[in-house]
């Protein structure tokens, strides 16, 4: 009789554990066997770009030449923390999609992540 228990983690919760932090994703790009999967690079891609993009646009921000330097703190708290928002609620969604095995496409990075999953 042959063994049907399946050992691990479902290619679903793997792809919802890559929008926690950018370091699951990477980890899933990198290691075999989660990086044989389409599935599981799609939502590893996006993370990962959706973290780069949230980081890029927070250094931008950041070293915006217009404000002044006594402002700036409290510019860069006021602009960061809605992208930070965003962020985790982009992630969210995306991770709770991924438990239940869709795939969420943000806008120009979905499509992105979409071709690369399938190289």
């Amino acid at each position: 009789m042959p063994d049907t228990k399946q050992s691990g983690l479902s290619e679903n919760s793997i792809g919802a554990v890559a929008y926690i932090t950018v370091v699951p994703a990477i980890f899933f790009l990198a290691i075999s066997p989660y990086n044989k999967s389409a599935y599981v690079r799609y939502h590893a891609w996006q993370s990962t770009m959706l973290s780069v993009l949230a980081f890029i646009l927070g250094a931008v921000l950041s070293y915006f030449p217009i404000f002044n330097v006594t402002l700036k703190p409290l510019v860069f708290t006021g602009l960061s923390l809605p992208i930070m928002f965003v962020w985790a609620f982009i992630s969210i969604w995306c991770a709770i999609g991924a438990l239940s095995g869709r795939r969420i496409k943000i806008p120009i990075i979905g499509a992105w992540a979409a071709k690369q999953s399938t190289r």
